[in-house]
């Protein structure tokens, strides 16, 4: 089977895994998000356009591949801002893979991944010292080329609030 096929048999697999894949599967519909496949260092990604990206390299593990999906879906309803912050990456790391691990019965099958995942399904989207730790175990699992470093904690609006009044989020 071509990779074009095997996309579209996993996009139809959204809508048999449960209320998260049919909710990401309702969004791509009502929006009409166009999802290709374009080879990725981190496996997708959403376009300042409103399309989603998945590696081909990610088919071959399709509950991984479908959380992906679910993954890239939060970012586009986050909004750009959003999705470009710390917080909206957690968010986004958190529904993904509660959605595997419902897909699978677990985060990861990598040991030591799904002991970072696990703490990181712990913090908190609203603490800054949690996201803090979120952008240091993200960089953990996604090495040196996720540049999770260069986003702000919160959305660049907040981040700006906060350190011009220097209030507590």
């Amino acid at each position: 089977m071509d990779d074009v096929s095997s996309l579209d048999k996993l996009l139809a697999r959204l809508d048999e895994t449960g209320p998260e894949g049919r909710a990401a599967r309702d969004f791509l519909r009502a929006r009409r998000v166009r999802v290709g496949l374009r080879p990725q260092p981190t496996g997708a990604r959403w376009t300042v356009l409103g399309g989603i990206q998945l590696s081909p390299s990610q088919l071959a593990d399709e509950a991984y591949a479908l959380s992906l999906i679910v993954h890239e879906v939060r970012h586009l309803k986050q909004g750009i801002l959003g999705a470009l912050s710390v917080r909206g990456e957690l968010e986004a790391w958190q529904e993904q893979f509660a959605y595997l691990k419902s897909l699978t019965g677990r985060y990861s099958s990598n040991q030591r991944h799904q002991a970072i995942i696990e703490e990181l399904m712990s913090l908190s989207l609203d603490d800054r010292s949690d996201l803090q730790r979120a952008r240091q175990l993200m960089q953990e699992v996604g090495g040196k080329k996720y540049r999770i470093d260069l986003l702000p904690l919160y959305p660049l609006g907040q981040e700006i609030w906060f350190w011009t009044t220097k209030r507590r989020l």
